[in-house]
């Protein structure tokens, strides 16, 4: 049993920034080698590094792939990660899992079956579909349009392929700091039978601790950002007593 604690790297014209709702004109950079803060976060015993290129989402181009690629050789043989941000076809997926990646989040592309489908055959567990909502609907291209496509519909067309897990954000709370919607991603962790990452707005790490609590219901990650980036939330610190209490379950 293991709860993920996955911390972000958010990339953006190169640097380590979060954004506020997914907001590409409201950034805060937190640092400008995003190589050293993964090797930090793989230091203080995150499970899982979520690394996103920012420029890719909105764009679709891979702008930060050399940071990827290096993020991958240094540190991918060491702690699993999963890259995103405009990843739209397979050769990008395929590249990026040669370089190292555990696996590879889709969001956009996610919405074409065929693609979904193809890509999750050859891939077999190692795709993260992003489901990303604002009002239960889910929004694409980096967040910049909503469709009127429901989250759990789009879920549950989708759970029987080789889906390692549903990384879902309300993308209302994204880097507000006002806590995860945790009624929203238990509805949907309840509606599937893959396992659901966490994500948008995480505040303390009590709230860590209560996610970690819904492991058995389907969720089995979340997604550390702006609360880790101003140190609101201590990860190694979080990683220890997490890993004592699924150890005293066992």
């Amino acid at each position: 049993m293991v709860f993920n604690l996955i911390p972000a790297i958010d990339m953006k014209a190169g640097k380590c920034v979060r954004l506020r709702q997914g907001n590409a004109d409201d950034v805060t950079v937190y640092g400008c080698d995003p190589v050293q803060m993964a090797q930090r976060w793989m230091r203080e015993k995150a499970s899982r590094i979520h690394v996103v290129d920012l420029d890719g989402a909105f764009s679709g181009n891979q702008n930060n792939s050399s940071l990827i690629e290096k993020i991958l050789k240094e540190i991918g043989s060491k702690v699993s990660i999963q890259v995103g941000g405009g990843i739209r076809d397979i050769e990008t997926v395929e590249r990026l899992i040669d370089f190292g990646a555990s696996y590879v989040v889709l969001g956009t592309a996610a919405l074409d079956a065929v693609f979904l489908r193809k890509v999750t055959s050859l891939f077999k567990n190692k795709i993260i579909v992003a489901l990303d909502a604002k009002d239960g609907k889910i929004a694409t291209h980096g967040w910049s349009e909503t469709t009127n496509l429901d989250v759990i519909d789009v879920a549950k067309s989708m759970e029987h392929l080789n889906i390692r897990n549903f990384l879902y954000t309300d993308i209302t709370r994204d880097g507000m700091q006002i806590g995860i919607n945790v009624e929203s991603t238990l509805r949907l962790a309840d509606s599937v039978n893959i396992p659901v990452i966490a994500s948008g707005g995480l505040s303390c790490a009590g709230e860590i601790e209560r996610l970690a609590e819904l492991y058995n219901r389907g969720i089995d990650g979340v997604i550390l950002g702006k609360a880790l980036y101003e140190e609101n939330i201590c990860l190694e610190e979080i990683a220890s007593k997490l890993n004592k209490k699924f150890r005293d379950l066992c």
